[in-house]
């Protein structure tokens, strides 16, 4: 299931910084971020009914914490998009978002060092792709909570779209993923 919602993940972030760059209304940008979102959602609550679904994962020793896991930090990104949808669709103040994002930028350093510690190739990367989505939320959080317009964000989610969540995507559903 990862595959799938990472699939999506990368365009909405292509497209964010495509939009944002372009100058498109946010209006028309919360579209691809609400189908996200949802997605996002709806995935990590089936994980969280049914167990993790994707290939390759097991749950360590019996209690579920692996999957309670895998939805816990999946989770973050559908209200993430959703939560950008809303800002757009109703014009509301961002700095609430820039405190979430904060809060996730903050969580994405455990979550990198849990893909660390794992000792495996594919850890390995999950790490370095969870600090690189760290980096994104903690602009969120300059960008709306300290007011400092940082003019790469746009090109660092078109670059983060493609290579934390579209090659990876495509590599997991594919079978070629570590």
């Amino acid at each position: 299931m990862l595959g799938i919602v990472l699939l999506y993940v990368a365009i909405v972030l292509i497209n964010n910084g495509i939009c944002r760059l372009a100058k498109i209304d946010g209006k028309t940008t919360s579209i691809m971020n609400i189908f996200v979102g949802f997605l996002s959602i709806v995935a990590n609550v089936i994980v969280l009914i049914h167990g993790d679904m994707a290939q390759g994962s097991a749950d360590i020793d019996g209690d579920g914490r692996v999957d309670f896991y895998a939805a816990a930090t999946g989770l973050l990104f559908g209200f993430t998009y959703l939560f950008i949808a809303c800002n757009n669709l109703f014009k509301l103040d961002a700095r609430a978002f820039g405190w979430y994002s904060l809060f996730v930028a903050i969580n994405s350093i455990p979550a990198a060092y849990m893909s660390y510690i794992s000792n495996t190739t594919e850890g390995f990367w999950f790490a370095v792709i969870w600090l690189a989505w760290g980096i994104l939320w903690l602009t969120g959080w300059i960008e709306t909570v300290l007011k400092i317009e940082l003019s790469f964000v746009p090109y660092l989610s078109i670059l983060e779209g493609i290579f934390t969540a579209w090659i990876p995507a495509w590599l997991i559903l594919t079978g070629y993923w570590y």
